[in-house]
């Protein structure tokens, strides 16, 4: 049996009230997460669309021999959707129920609950010199709500803003306050719910990654050729979350008031909600009784300039889009390290409710730009709409690296495996390796490398140690990133010279190959080496690479495992944690004594000692693999200096650490047409009052929370039947959405009462176009 994880990273857009229609689409990630944690551990999946996601799993099983397991493990979300995104990852992290954040949406997401006490009508009269100027902005001939509102909202719609219009003015009307208390009963009503498991597999890394604005910003330093060094006023503030899956159920992914605080900063709309402070969560802790051990630490991490000039305080935090609505930069930068003991297809998944806008408005868009849209576009909209296109380059291009790597891996293995045949071609015990023989021969073989590669050596041998001494100057900089003045070049370049100073003056040896000062600093420092070598050993056990029917997919799998643990002892020692609370006072001090940073990073990663403990687990698990596949280990392991040197310097410091292509998935009304078609606008009520809508009327918001959860169950079916390496059967995929269409629709019969006709009538245009 194939076995497969398809391991997800959701990044959720910012789009005001959409973020409902966003909510419907994440709870069916969290149920085919649900549905396969179940299939996997032999756990009843119960009723619902989760038992039907389980039943196309299980399908994949009888009809393509393919175990799939999905992971959603890396969740990125920008204003409201870093709402969503918070919530899945808690979900995802402690197996709780999502439940609470619908609760949260459909019940509190609406303006009469949202505005402020003090920005409410004290009387029915009040400030009615105000209502002639709500009229003539709501009901002249062109007005803002009759070019942005269905007919039969209207009403409502105008009621409402006119209590805005009549309430506080110049001054934001939403309470900050009543956010961040919603969002944490939603959290405690989380907590409160039954955990069932957590939905990724133990010690599985989750990254959280939200993107908040920095109004005033702080000064950062750049370094040009002249002025040498300048100050530019910076203003993003990225939050981000790393923790590995416990084993056990309720584990809270960090303190909830941090989660509230990443929740409500990134949402934060400007000129609707006040900025976010740090006093506001200060405030909300005294109110929930609930202490915030960790504060301090918290805003050493997200602000560190601020916290080292004592003005956290001063600090005011608004919406994450205006700087960054579509925040693909976290979640490619969490893919750094990850694990995998099976086979892995890693897909970024991004929702947009609004894809179809531009065409939507051809007919307006030459238009006379008014008041009241000029302010909501402008705030709402422009910032909102800036293409992808720049991220989308970046992975594709790890994609193309990727691809490029397995081909020059192919085109050198014959000359490689020959290499190492002619090292080793007399070795009586080459079928039975143990860890010292493991030992000597990898040193071998690395010293054959490096003198066969002749003058190319000095130039791969230069590009790993600077590779080693940029990544060491960027945990430097992270450990202290105010202390430490100086830039990453800044820092590398002082590492080296304390190298020179200790002997270290050529990486190349009187008579070629490595010099024994290098080979001295790169057993000591070259992590990155074990982790290629240790990746190419892992990546030799795919079909996708190496289709050979002689060797049992069981096999493959117990080889992979054997690999991947030795790995992950070499991944512990990476990072600023594992060097300890010590690294941290180093790293101020690295420009004046570079070279205590160097000593301190040698002993606690201690590598020599590593290598010893990892060819004993290698070598056990040589042994219990067939011997065809030993020798194809064993080649790749000896002959991994071959490889490195000839494809370091073509592809750069990465190497062979991308191996595995990046896949990119939208979710759009305009995707998933299997119902209705039309995309946003047949479907979605939030557009309207310039993506507001969903805040007026709570069947808008019931509309839009459904539609979601039918297109995410659309689009998670695809995603599925897309990962089989054969035609998708049509019918049988129509066949599984129709069910799962269904049983969303159960779901939710006792809920969603707001517009009696609107699962009735989805029901009439399931049965009419899918039977």
């Amino acid at each position: 049996m194939r076995q497969k994880e398809l391991r997800i990273g959701l990044v959720c857009y910012g789009g005001v009230s959409l973020a409902v229609y966003m909510h419907g689409v994440t709870k069916e990630v969290w149920n085919l997460a649900r549905a396969s944690r179940s299939f996997h551990s032999g756990a009843p999946t119960g009723s619902g669309v989760a038992a039907i996601y389980r039943e196309l799993l299980e399908t994949l099983v009888d009809k393509h021999e393919l175990r799939l397991r999905v992971l959603p493990d890396i969740l990125s979300g920008a204003s409201a959707g870093g709402i969503n995104a918070v919530f899945l990852a808690q979900a995802i992290h402690s197996g709780r129920s999502l439940e609470p954040l619908t609760d949260l949406w459909l019940d509190n997401a609406d303006i009469d609950r949202l505005t402020a006490e003090d920005a409410r009508m004290g009387w029915r009269f009040a400030k009615v010199w105000a209502q002639p100027i709500a009229n003539f902005v709501l009901k002249r001939p062109g007005n803002l709500v009759s070019e942005s509102v269905a007919p039969e909202t209207r009403a409502e719609v105008r009621e409402k803003v006119s209590k805005l219009v009549r309430g506080r003015w110049f001054a934001p009307p939403f309470s900050g306050e009543s956010m961040s208390g919603m969002l944490i009963e939603a959290l405690e009503a989380m907590d409160g719910a039954l955990a069932d498991g957590p939905l990724l597999p133990p010690d599985h890394p989750i990254d959280l990654y939200v993107p908040t604005t920095d109004f005033h910003g702080y000064l950062a330093r750049l370094r040009l050729n002249s002025p040498p060094v300048v100050q530019e006023s910076e203003h993003r503030m990225p939050i981000s979350f790393t923790a590995r899956t416990p084993d056990v159920a309720g584990a809270w992914l960090a303190d909830p008031l941090e989660l509230v605080f990443a929740a409500r900063a990134t949402a934060s709309f400007p000129g609707a909600f006040p900025p976010l402070q740090v006093s506001e969560i200060d405030t909300l802790a005294e109110d929930f009784d609930r202490s915030w051990s960790n504060r301090d630490a918290f805003l050493r991490r997200i602000m560190p300039a601020h916290f080292e000039d004592d003005s956290v305080d001063g600090v005011s935090l608004i919406d994450g889009s205006v700087l960054v609505n579509r925040p693909f930069e976290g979640a490619i930068e969490a893919l750094r390290g990850r694990p995998a003991v099976r086979e892995v297809e890693r897909r970024f998944v991004y929702i947009d409710p609004r894809p179809d806008r531009y065409q939507r408005d051809e007919d307006r868009k030459h238009a006379a730009v008014g008041f009241f849209e000029n302010i909501f576009g402008s705030l709402s909209t422009l910032p909102r709409e800036q293409p992808i296109r720049d991220n989308l380059e970046l992975i594709a291009e790890q994609s193309r690296h990727a691809a490029r790597l397995q081909s020059m891996i192919v085109e050198l293995r014959p000359q490689v495996e020959a290499a190492v045949e002619k090292l080793f071609d007399r070795t009586v015990f080459f079928d039975r390796p143990t860890p010292k023989r493991l030992a000597n021969w990898r040193q071998k073989a690395q010293q054959a490398a490096a003198e066969q590669a002749g003058y190319t050596f000095a130039g791969y041998a230069e590009l790993k140690l600077v590779g080693i001494l940029e990544r060491l100057a960027e945990l430097v900089r992270k450990a202290a990133p105010k202390d430490a003045e100086a830039d990453t070049q800044v820092i590398a370049s002082r590492l080296r010279d304390a190298l020179r100073e200790r002997g270290l003056e050529s990486l190349v040896g009187p008579s070629g190959g490595a010099s024994e000062e290098a080979i001295t600093f790169f057993r000591s420092f070259d992590l990155a080496f074990r982790i290629r070598r240790l990746r190419l050993l892992a990546r030799r056990t795919a079909r996708d690479w190496e289709a050979d029917p002689e060797i049992p997919n069981d096999a493959l799998d117990l080889a992979r495992e054997g690999i991947y643990a030795v790995l992950a002892d070499y991944f512990e020692r990476d990072g600023i944690e594992p060097l300890g609370a010590k690294f941290v006072q180093l790293s101020r001090d690295a420009i004046e004594n570079p070279g205590a940073v160097l000593d301190h990073v040698a002993e606690v990663r201690n590598l020599q000692e590593l290598d010893l403990k990892a060819e004993a687990a290698l070598s056990e698990a040589l042994s219990d693999m067939p011997r065809n596949l030993r020798r194809r280990m064993m080649y790749a392991y000896l002959g991994f200096p071959f490889y490195d040197v000839a494809t370091l310097p073509i592809l750069g410091t990465q190497g062979m650490n991308e191996f595995e292509p990046v896949k990119v998935d939208r979710i759009s009304p305009e995707d998933a047409q299997a119902i209705r078609k039309g995309g946003a606008t047949a479907t979605l009520r939030g557009i309207e009052f310039y993506d507001f809508g969903a805040f007026f009327s709570r069947a808008y918001r019931e509309n839009d929370y459904l539609w979601g959860r039918l297109h995410g169950a659309e689009r998670m079916i695809d995603l599925i039947w897309s990962t089989v390496d054969a035609p998708t059967d049509g019918g049988l995929s129509k066949q599984f959405k129709r069910q799962a269409f269904l049983a969303i629709l159960d779901e939710e019969e006792d809920r969603l009462t707001a517009d009696k006709g609107l699962l009735k009538r989805i029901r009439g245009e399931i049965a009419e176009r899918l039977g």
